[in-house]
């Protein structure tokens, strides 16, 4: 009886932390949405943690433990566009390695195609404040995940440069997409293929297929 009952409280208590952390994530998801619609409206600078919590119909204790500063909310958004990004139709085997990060990074803009202002906001309220604007580390790391689904490996001295080479270039682009109206952001793809076809050597896209290599982020 004592194990069966020690077995229970075990599982309840699994169960108490997994409801918890369901909390935390719905808030995390609150907070950032509440923070692109002010952003976009007030601007990036303007907009405080409180304000964030309010629009977001969070207390404050609440939004502290999903998000305890305005980059973690960044960082919990950047995270969101990473698992739309990830979460596509692997690219098909027969592409080249240009075309499949071009596939993949594309749903990058895509996802945040209905964040453009707030976006815009963000980045113009940021300058001087380097960690603000998208966060290097963390968008190293996206970086290195979109060339895992791209079939790219980092492994080795190349492959290490490789996260580099592809944030300068996904910033380079951003440029452009941050002014592309059009519904199709027909201007970013177009702006997506120049860069790709100029950055495929240090990408390690160059004549390449799927299947041909290792690619897990590090």
């Amino acid at each position: 009886m004592a194990k069966r009952a020690g077995t229970a409280k075990s599982g309840a208590a699994k169960a108490g932390a997994g409801a918890a952390q369901g909390r935390i994530d719905n808030a995390e998801g609150r907070l950032v949405d509440a923070a692109l619609r002010l952003a976009a409206g007030q601007g990036w600078r303007a907009t405080s943690l409180a304000a964030i919590a309010a629009e977001a119909g969070l207390p404050l204790d609440q939004a502290y433990a999903a998000c305890s500063s305005k980059h973690a909310i960044l960082a919990a958004f950047l995270r969101r566009i990473d698992r739309a990004a990830l979460a596509g139709p692997a690219p098909e085997s027969d592409a080249s390695g240009r075309d499949r990060l071009f596939d993949i990074l594309m749903r990058r803009f895509d996802a945040l195609q209905p964040h453009q202002a707030a976006l815009r906001a963000i980045l113009r309220d940021s300058i001087g404040d380097p960690a603000a604007l998208l966060g290097a580390p963390a968008l190293l790391r996206s970086m290195a995940w979109m060339l895992a689904a791209a079939g790219i490996s980092t492994a080795g001295w190349p492959g290490v440069l490789r996260p580099q080479a592809l944030a300068g270039l996904y910033l380079w682009v951003l440029r452009d997409f941050l002014s592309d109206e059009s519904a199709d952001l027909a201007r970013t793809m177009a702006a997506l293929d120049r860069g790709l076809r100029r950055a495929q050597s240090f990408l390690g896209i160059a004549g390449t297929a799927a299947g041909d290599r290792d690619a897990a982020p590090g």
